[in-house]
């Protein structure tokens, strides 16, 4: 398939998630505040830090969920679609043992935390006992329904997953209003009305793959070949993904730990809005995913590494027009949102978007070196630098009496070790070039964030604390920030293939 084609579904792909997204951060936003509302600083911490222990075990789903998408990825790529419908039946196999596996460490190891480790009232211990029994199930239905999204993401259906993604979140904006008139105990009530809502977006994306994709229906069946291929590739990517279950959920147990639930509860509102920035950019990475594997499978470097160096552009583009904006006004819009925010959370908040624009130019590479399916060095070193957070954290609070911001600190400077990392590490799987990836990518990026950033800073000064002025400053931002992208960041052939798409839309349009 050819580059310009490639690119082209890309784009299409990524308008849909972009949709999708928008929907969702908006919906996700407003939820925060009616939660927070609703259940208190306190109870919110303790939803928080409670289903943050079973989010803990989601390092197993994640690494199960990047095999998924690689090996079905690849076998597309290579038209063996035999081996499609056998990955898929030992890939479910497994995910049926790691549910398993989580039910076993969530009734002993995490109830045991709960327990005996944990800052809540005693008031609330029922109430947290009984969200934790209920965010392990919830948790359970949603790994089984991960092969069944790599299957869709696999075949760059995300109309689809958009669609289906909307659909839930609109589920969850109705739980907001049951759980205003709520006459039971709301932090349960909560947790009860997020688990029916998983069980149907779990059977609408089982009913949809099986009508649509063949391979998605299930047959007993095991061949060790396959099963030694992503166990290897599982294990060190497991590792991985329990590392950044340390630099997240860990990191906000640790908080609950040196400070309190409502610091806690800062920290997660804070990760709410950055995650909500950060899904702009993983959308559109994950639009990317399979057409990189898929190429790589063909040994079409050329169109590899121009799908690489674009995404890492683009992607920084989709957060940076949004963060921006939002990081001069944080002080207003917080309040706007939350109305009696929680202590430091706005610093938190500008901390983490820092972390997250950081990462986000070099999300395509962590595709990338996921290809050739040899990822033991690559996530035994970045893993190993992720732990520096958790581990520099703890330090900081234990030994020096740190403020609670220094987690962010730590993390915006590990990011800023790992993209260099990466890229080294890159390098050596793939043989991208370092020279050209600065020159094409970071170069005009960089001129990009000094202007954009120039422009941002004069036009603030003028304007006054209100809503009218956050969108003049918003429009302003999309406004320079896209002119500078589309004469220093896009190149010539990535112009003329917007230029295409957009006429044809244009066309489509008037022709109607």
């Amino acid at each position: 398939m050819s580059d310009i084609s490639n690119n082209k579904r890309i784009a299409k792909n990524t308008l849909f998630l972009y949709f999708r997204q928008i929907l969702i951060m908006l919906v996700s936003l407003y939820t925060v505040r009616v939660v927070l509302n609703v259940l208190g600083a306190e109870d919110y911490g303790i939803y928080n830090v409670v289903a943050g222990i079973v989010t803990m075990f989601s390092f197993l789903s994640g690494a199960m969920a990047t095999a998924s998408q690689r090996f079905f990825s690849y076998e597309i790529g290579r038209n063996d679609f035999e081996k499609l419908k056998k990955s898929f039946s030992v890939t479910f196999i497994i995910y049926i043992i790691i549910v398993i596996i989580v039910f076993f460490l969530g009734e002993t190891i995490g109830l045991w935390f709960i327990n005996e480790k944990l800052l809540i009232p005693t008031t609330r211990m029922i109430a947290a006992k009984w969200l934790y029994q209920l965010s392990l199930v919830n948790f359970g239905v949603t790994l089984i329904t991960t092969p069944y999204m790599s299957s869709i993401i696999a075949h760059e259906n995300m109309e689809v997953y958009a669609f289906i993604s909307i659909f839930e979140v609109i589920f969850k904006l109705l739980i907001i209003f049951f759980l205003m008139y709520s006459p039971f105990d709301k932090l349960i009530f909560y947790g009860v009305l997020l688990l029916i809502v998983n069980f149907i977006a779990t059977a609408i994306y089982r009913f949809y793959c099986k009508i649509k994709y063949p391979e998605t229906i299930f047959k007993p069946f095991w061949e060790k070949e396959i099963f030694e291929s992503i166990f290897k590739f599982t294990g060190w990517t497991l590792f991985g993904a329990l590392t950044t279950i340390f630099r997240t959920q860990a990191i906000t147990v640790l908080l609950n730990q040196f400070f309190s639930p409502i610091i806690a509860a800062s920290r997660a509102v804070s990760m709410q809005v950055a995650n909500a920035m950060n899904v702009f950019s993983s959308n559109f990475n994950t639009s990317l995913y399979a057409p990189i594997i898929k190429e790589y499978a063909k040994n079409n470097k050329e169109n590899m590494f121009n799908l690489i160096f674009n995404g890492c552009k683009i992607t920084f583009y989709l957060m940076w027009i949004f963060s921006l904006p939002m990081y001069f006004r944080m002080d207003y819009l917080i309040k706007l949102w939350l109305k009696f925010p929680p202590e430091n959370v706005v610093v938190f908040t500008k901390l983490a978007i820092i972390e997250v624009l950081i990462s986000s130019v070099s999300l395509p590479l962590s595709t990338a070196a996921r290809a050739p399916g040899k990822v033991g060095i690559y996530e035994l070193t970045l893993g190993s630098l992720q732990l520096l957070i958790f581990f520099g954290s703890f330090i900081g609070f234990q030994y020096f009496n740190c403020k609670s911001e220094i987690v962010y600190f730590i993390a915006i400077y590990i990011n800023i070790i790992m993209f260099f990392v990466r890229l080294l590490l890159v390098n050596k799987l793939i043989k991208l070039s370092i020279f050209s990836y600065f020159n094409i990518v970071i170069i005009p990026l960089s001129i990009i964030i000094f202007i954009s950033t120039l422009f941002m800073f004069f036009f603030n000064k003028l304007l006054n604390d209100t809503f009218i002025s956050f969108i003049l400053l918003f429009i302003n931002n999309i406004i320079i920030s896209s002119i500078l992208f589309w004469f220093i960041g896009l190149d010539r052939e990535m112009k003329k293939i917007l230029k295409n798409i957009f006429s044809t839309r244009l066309k489509g349009v008037m022709h109607k």
